[in-house]
């Protein structure tokens, strides 16, 4: 099945992306989308609107439907982005432990504001709502992987390593 721009899941990929659309009744097909847009960032890094029309396609749907889900999710990416996107808390708690500082030292040691990548593609930075570790802040998540008691100086070895 091809999407617009050629965008078309390769052969293996399309058998999973079938697999987790069977795992819901007939007609309730559109229960598949959140998994299924892991899929398809997973493939192409982001969801371009050429990604999410195509994944309208397979379900059967609206591409309404999916800009949606995509767009109210932030760990869905509507921007190209860099190899590690550092999505940072911006709530009170993180703000209270000192992370406006240490945001604001990550942004400048990057060179980016958020929303920004990196001159180098290495690193995208996203302002979020809340990552869930009041107790642990200031924190920051690189896709799995939560970064907690942020100082300045953890900033720049996670940066360090992660530049390599």
């Amino acid at each position: 099945m091809e999407g617009k721009n050629n965008i078309v899941f390769p052969a293996e990929t399309l058998d999973l992306v079938k697999k987790i659309i069977a795992r819901y009744p007939e007609g309730k097909q559109k229960s598949a989308l959140l998994p299924i847009l892991h899929v398809a960032q997973a493939e192409w890094k982001w969801c371009s609107p050429e990604v999410m029309d195509y994944v309208a396609s397979l379900l059967s749907i609206k591409p309404i439907e999916v800009y949606e889900v995509a767009s109210f999710y932030t760990m869905f990416h509507l921007e190209p982005v860099g190899e590690h996107v550092i999505e940072y808390c911006r709530t009170g708690p993180c703000c209270l432990m000192g992370g406006v500082e240490v945001y604001d030292h990550l942004k400048k040691r990057l060179g980016v504001e958020t929303g920004g990548t990196s001159t180098d593609g290495k690193f995208t930075v996203k302002e979020v709502e809340c990552l869930a570790a009041c107790g642990w802040g200031p924190v920051f998540q690189i896709r799995e992987k939560f970064y907690m008691h942020l100082t300045k100086e953890k900033v720049d070895q996670i940066i360090d390593e992660l530049g390599k």
